[in-house]
């Protein structure tokens, strides 16, 4: 199919990718640290499902949630890096309509799911420091299961309407996406059609949904907060504190950059084009690839079997 912007057809069977218009010349150059990123996403995350794997005493909650993220991260990154890396080094722009729908369905659907997740592991860190003797019979393994059940549904069923509006439109205007991946709002743009269910959906999901995960996680860290004040001594406050670091921090990381990216595409009018879609791409890659590093980093027993696994030389 012709790459020009053209009106004389109805629903292509393509679509094509632009990558990141404006910066075409470094598009190699700007593939470098993708493929890093998504490496280090992949090398970190498999790491964090071996551990627990082979670890038995890592089989709780708070570290089935953690697997949940990290196969949760590893698709999120695989759904969008491989076509984009195509087309930085190989021109490969082409995507099929169907498989153009079946990525932004994966990107908004486990992205939906992650933000899930972080709600689970701060109910988790919730129980284990505000009720630890009950923690073990209040999560047990079936409820840890519905609870992750609950979580991929959601995720699921939330983004299918995006889904089935977007197949049902027609798309008479251009077969022409100026992103590096499927994006909702980019795929959208496209139709000839009244979008406006689209539009509003979306800002349902981002406000109600996405709103209501950081409520729970923001009510769950208060109460969270007054357990831990309310400890005797500073070296228990500090230590129970610990234990929530590294969710907060993955809290931080997943939810500040997308964001970010609202924010510059609601109110930064000015801002180009390009800097949109890198931002775009960043709050989808830099949470996989932060994750793994900060839970390996920070969490002592997973360290511990790290450092077991790579001994340093001479011990």
């Amino acid at each position: 199919m012709s790459d020009s912007n053209t009106t004389d057809f109805t629903n292509p069977s393509t679509f094509i990718l632009l990558g990141i218009p404006g910066l075409e010349v470094a598009h190699v150059w700007i593939s470098i640290p993708f493929c890093t990123m998504y490496a280090i996403t992949i090398l970190g995350n498999f790491t964090i499902l071996f551990i627990m794997k082979t670890k038995p005493s890592l089989h709780g909650p708070m570290y089935y949630f953690l697997c949940m993220l990290a196969v949760n991260d590893l698709v999120t990154s695989t759904s969008i890096v491989p076509k984009m890396l195509s087309i930085f080094w190989f021109n490969s722009r082409e995507i099929d309509f169907s498989a153009c729908l079946t990525q932004m369905y994966f990107v908004h659907c486990f992205s939906v799911m992650g933000s899930g997740i972080l709600v689970a592991m701060a109910l988790d860190r919730y129980v284990a420091i505000c009720h630890p003797l009950r923690h073990s019979t209040i999560l047990t393994n079936p409820v840890v299961a519905k609870i992750g059940l609950v979580v991929v549904l959601r995720g699921g069923i939330v983004i299918l309407p995006h889904l089935f509006l977007a197949r049902r439109w027609p798309y008479c205007r251009t077969n022409i996406i100026p992103h590096s991946y499927c994006e909702h709002i980019a795929v959208v743009k496209l139709a000839c059609a009244d979008t406006r269910v689209s539009s509003y959906y979306g800002l349902f999901v981002a406000f109600l949904v996405m709103g209501l995960d950081v409520f729970s996680i923001t009510v769950s860290y208060i109460q969270i907060l007054r357990a831990i004040f309310s400890l005797p001594t500073k070296d228990a406050r500090h230590k129970t504190f610990r234990t929530c670091g590294s969710h907060l921090c993955v809290i931080l990381a997943s939810y500040i950059p997308p964001l970010f990216s609202f924010l510059t595409q609601r109110f930064g009018h000015n801002v180009p084009q390009h800097f949109h879609i890198l931002i775009a791409n960043m709050y989808l890659l830099v949470p996989p690839m932060l994750n793994p590093i900060i839970y390996c980093v920070s969490t002592k027993q997973i360290r511990d079997r790290l450092l077991w696994l790579f001994p340093h030389k001479g011990t």
